[in-house]
């Protein structure tokens, strides 16, 4: 009777794990995208902070700071040089203490700690050799380079708020490594001002109208530098926190043309020592509740400033250096993946995440450089997901996020699937809405097409969500014995088939015959 017993409760269970399958449609709407982002999406920060950068009784950031970053290291220049390009802003907090040592600068004090200096450091120093070995990185490897001044210099600590910081910035020493970047014929995309100095400000900050005056002088400067307007560095700002009176009265006082891009900066899981930090990574409400923060950006810029795109200039999740159980797992992954989809879908043009190495959420390990999870979504993302974004919708859970591109790897569209449910698999039929009469939109769908329809299946090592080791197909994703990043090869699936998208997975899918007149 016992072996009855068991058999019985084996079938039970296994219908009952069948029975936790569902089916859905997600619909495309191929005719018209709905946003557009800029060819080089997806961005990794590189940051300022010293080893003795510390929070939560933890010194993550090691010999990851700018300063002292093994730039030599052949993992690094591999992880970079696989996307071709990739787009990478230095800056960060530290940015505003840094002097640079070119022109008639030639002191350069090294930063040490101090407890009335701003973020607990005293004033640093970029020596011209080190900006000759960063960009002999930047050159090697491709890089599109984008670098944060110090918009501090020339100004004052406010006596009635010692938060308040004003007077007029003073450009010289920027200048003086402008004029010394051009004569070494170093190539710069873009020039920021500031990190975090706008809104309330963090541990510093500007009034709005003062910012526009400072970022207008620094255009100014750029294009007198920079005569040849197709070479010439765009200007980005205002890098730090939206809050909706700031920003408006910002963009409503730089004349067009100004900036190039409105960068705001986000952190929205909360402290990385939070214990719920876990949970709010795999909740899909609460990832949604940042959407508004987008959209409200996204509408100021296309109101006041229609010339520039709206950017997300910098996001780690969890602020002070992430948290040390979840940045640099798989899971991390729910959270990261869907930012580059909702960003995107409001039209954001770039995404840099904090940080490419360095802290809990690098996306690569900050002392053996091996790439943790997350790379390898970027690198799927920038090489799968086009600039032309499409509206992708369902009626099923919300634990599953679905985001759809033209895509940039050939004819039709890429599709990201993220199931953030620990228990249930999604099948997932795509529906072609041509804007038709509702019961033709299954015929709509023509992608039963002589080419494979190619997927990427990402899922923990051993199933547990905080490994480090992501599997692509079942396979672990390691370096090579050359050390360098693996070859990312699709499965070939029969086009007419579901997309199966199993429990804590993540799922990008490349269908070559999807007709969408917006791709074409």
């Amino acid at each position: 009777m016992d072996v009855k017993v068991t058999l019985c409760y084996v079938v039970v269970l296994l219908f009952s794990s069948l029975s936790s399958a569902e089916n859905v449609s997600l619909r495309v709407q191929g005719v018209t995208n709905i946003a557009t982002t800029d060819e080089n999406f997806v961005c990794a920060t590189l940051d300022w902070w010293p080893p003795n950068k510390c929070d939560y009784n933890q010194c993550p950031w090691g010999q990851a700071g700018i300063l002292n970053l093994d730039l030599g290291n052949q993992i690094l220049s591999n992880a970079v040089k696989a996307f071709n390009p990739l787009r990478i802003r230095l800056g960060g907090s530290l940015q505003d203490q840094i002097i640079y040592q070119v022109g008639n600068q030639m002191p350069c004090p090294q930063m040490t700690k101090k407890d009335d200096g701003l973020f607990g450091f005293s004033i640093g120093c970029l020596s011209q050799k080190r900006w000759d070995e960063i960009h002999n990185f930047v050159n090697q490897t491709g890089v599109k380079f984008t670098f944060g001044l110090n918009a501090l210099i020339g100004k004052i600590n406010s006596q009635k708020d010692k938060l308040n910081w004003v007077g007029d910035w003073n450009p010289l020493n920027a200048i003086s490594l402008m004029e010394y970047s051009i004569s070494k014929g170093y190539k710069i995309d873009s020039y920021e001002l500031g990190n975090e100095l706008c809104s309330a400000g963090v541990s510093a900050r500007v009034d709005s109208v003062q910012y526009a005056k400072d970022i207008t002088k620094l255009r100014r400067i750029v294009n007198r530098l920079y005569p040849n307007a197709n070479t010439r560095p765009e200007v980005l700002g205002p890098a730090g926190f939206y809050s909706k009176e700031w920003f408006d009265s910002f963009l409503q006082n730089v004349g067009p043309g100004v900036v190039n891009g409105v960068t705001h900066h986000i952190y929205n899981l909360g402290a990385g020592v939070d214990k719920d930090l876990i949970t709010r990574v795999q909740d899909p409400y609460f990832l949604s509740q940042i959407a508004q923060t987008f959209k409200d950006v996204s509408v100021a810029v296309k109101k006041f400033a229609p010339w520039a795109g709206p950017r997300v200039g910098e996001s780690g999740g969890a602020y002070n250096s992430g948290g040390k159980d979840v940045s640099h797992t798989f899971v991390n992954g729910f959270w990261f993946l869907d930012q580059l989809g909702m960003t995107s879908t409001f039209n954001h043009k770039v995404y840099c995440r904090q940080s490419l190495i360095g802290g809990n959420y690098g996306l690569l390990n900050t002392t053996s450089f091996i790439p943790n999870p997350d790379y390898y979504g970027a690198l799927l993302w920038h090489r799968l997901m086009g600039s032309n974004v499409l509206s992708a919708s369902h009626e099923g859970s919300p634990y599953l996020r679905a985001y759809a591109h033209c895509s940039k790897k050939g004819p039709g569209v890429s599709v990201l699937l993220i199931n953030m449910s620990n228990s249930t698999a999604f099948s997932v039929s795509l529906v072609n809405d041509m804007n038709l009469y509702p019961e033709q939109y299954s015929a709509m769908f023509n992608s039963v097409d002589p080419q494979m329809k190619e997927e990427y299946h990402l899922t923990p090592k051993d199933g547990n969500i905080q490994s480090d080791v992501m599997l692509l197909n079942g396979t672990p994703l390691e370096l090579t014995e050359s050390l360098d990043i693996p070859e990312l090869k699709p499965k070939l699936v029969d086009p007419s088939s579901p997309i199966n998208a199993g429990p804590d997975s993540i799922v990008f899918v490349h269908i070559r015959g999807f007709n969408a007149p917006a791709c074409a």
